[in-house]
């Protein structure tokens, strides 16, 4: 599904200390140090210089329940819930919140001391209606669902008729039913969608008349273009969501182990996502080689050399990669005489800072940029940060696979989930960025229903432009022909 990853480790993964940064650090509360202040035992949580780094997931599951003096950090509940599904499925993790929480409720009933049940009862409502916002496909097991009605209805006992616990009950249930029907929703209206028609044509036969729309004839404006990719982008990208990026641990541990870890039906939203990288890809490639002169060729390729310097100025550096890609597939590549009529200088620049040597450097120095440029923004069009999907994955998979889930000890190497959630915190801000450009109907129903040529198509296509100059060039042209004339 995703590109290969290659051998070269991803710089931004591999030193820990350098890069854990405050916003999910682990650090340590008033008054949590002494809960992980005793080393050596498995029920443990060790920390360093403030910050949690490992423990045994029974002591993680415990330190994210509240007492009566102490609530979680935000991040710690973020990460732990993250991260705790690659161990425990979600519905179990919620089993043993509700055991742990039925176990200080009682030893509270025991002391007599009404005050500090309520206080005790109102911190965990908290830390379900965060649980519930953060993750409410978590809650979309039955299984899960049933044990969220056990917890609320132990902690509801206390609290009188029309309380303050039960209000905060109702409102946090009725959000959550919400969530998940709107997420139904939006699943139905996937499966609805098709993907562009993959267009194999007549292929020997003569190629589209002049008169036939292409992208040009819908947009010329570089910019704008530009613009509706970063619409497509923001909507697309929205419907990811942070478990599905734990996925890829999830499903690279089932495969490692053989079993099954979640449900992989949830990387759909990835796959499609994917899917439109890919898509955009080979509709840049149609668009380029159906043209029938050499002169519009030249024209396609500088416009769409401008539309990919136009996504990088806004910061969608995924639809400017996919641009790339298009571009440097082989049937467009192969187009010399077209290519040497292009100036190229701009296509250079590009290039560079999309370079694969020292591991996407100059990619990730721009990205750096966009990030910071984003953090300071005072407008939606400067908080645009689109990443190449890709390589956010691929970082993904380089941290779970050069760092051990567990460290000798048996702990949860924590560290490494505390790393984990900050990229994919980090990501889903960018996804969350409301787009400031007006939607151009006609262009997206253009960009997302255009026919596409399939690889073979695209190979005739450009052989038809500019016939094959090499003995292997020939061979494949040969076959093409052959392959074709038997089909008819």
């Amino acid at each position: 599904m995703f590109l290969e990853p290659q051998e070269t480790m991803p710089q931004t993964s591999i030193v820990f200390s350098s890069i854990l940064g405050s916003s999910c650090s682990g650090q340590v509360q008033p008054g949590m140090g002494e809960r992980g202040s005793v080393a050596g035992s498995s029920g443990d949580l060790i920390f360093q210089e403030g910050r949690l780094i490992s423990g045994s997931l029974e002591a993680l599951m415990e330190h994210l329940v509240p007492t009566v003096d102490y609530y979680p950090d935000r991040t710690y509940i973020f990460t732990f819930l993250l991260s705790s599904r690659v161990f425990i499925p979600p519905h179990d993790l919620l089993a043993r919140v509700g055991q742990i929480c039925l176990e200080r409720r009682q030893q509270l009933e025991t002391g007599s001391e009404k005050a500090k049940l309520k206080s005790f009862s109102a911190k965990i409502v908290q830390l379900l209606k965060e649980w519930t916002e953060a993750f409410p496909y978590d809650f979309q097991d039955e299984k899960a669902m049933a044990e969220l009605k056990v917890i609320t209805h132990r902690v509801t006992q206390c609290d009188e008729e029309n309380g303050t616990v039960k209000k905060a009950i109702a409102q946090m249930t009725q959000s959550l039913l919400l969530s998940l029907a709107a997420r139904n929703q939006l699943q139905e209206l996937r499966e609805k969608l098709r993907s562009p028609a993959m267009d194999k044509g007549s292929v020997l036969k003569a190629k589209p008349p002049a008169t036939q729309k292409d992208i040009l004839g819908v947009c010329c404006d570089p910019l704008v273009l530009a613009q509706q990719l970063t619409h497509i982008e923001l909507e697309r990208v929205s419907s990811i969501h942070p478990e599905d990026l734990m996925q890829i641990v999830s499903h690279m541990d089932s495969r490692d182990k053989h079993r099954c870890r979640g449900d992989l039906t949830k990387t759909y939203s990835l796959e499609a996502y994917d899917n439109w990288f890919n898509c955009l890809s080979m509709l840049v490639a149609t668009e380029v080689c159906r043209v029938v002169k050499k002169k519009h060729r030249t024209r396609m390729l500088e416009f769409f050399i401008d539309v990919a310097r136009e996504c990088f100025n806004i910061g969608n550096f995924n639809s400017m990669m996919a641009i790339i890609s298009g571009m440097n597939l082989s049937p467009v590549a192969r187009l010399k005489k077209t290519w040497s009529k292009v100036k190229t200088a701009k296509f250079d620049v590009l290039e560079h800072h999309m370079d694969p040597s020292s591991n996407f450097c100059n990619y990730r120095t721009a990205l750096q940029g966009a990030t910071q440029r984003s953090q300071m923004a005072n407008s939606s069009r400067e908080k645009i940060v689109i990443p190449v999907f890709n390589l956010f994955v691929k970082d993904i998979y380089f941290l779970h696979k050069i760092h051990t889930n567990h460290l000798p000890n048996g702990h949860v190497n924590f560290k490494k989930f505390w790393e984990i959630s900050r990229q994919i915190h980090e990501f889903m801000t960018w996804t969350q960025v409301e787009c400031p450009f007006e939607k151009e109907k006609k262009i997206q129903n253009y960009l997302l229903t255009a026919p596409i040529y399939s690889e073979e198509a695209l190979f005739i296509a450009s052989f038809e432009s500019e016939g094959p100059e090499n003995h292997m060039e020939k061979d494949s042209w040969k076959t093409l022909r052959t392959t074709l004339l038997n089909r008819a």
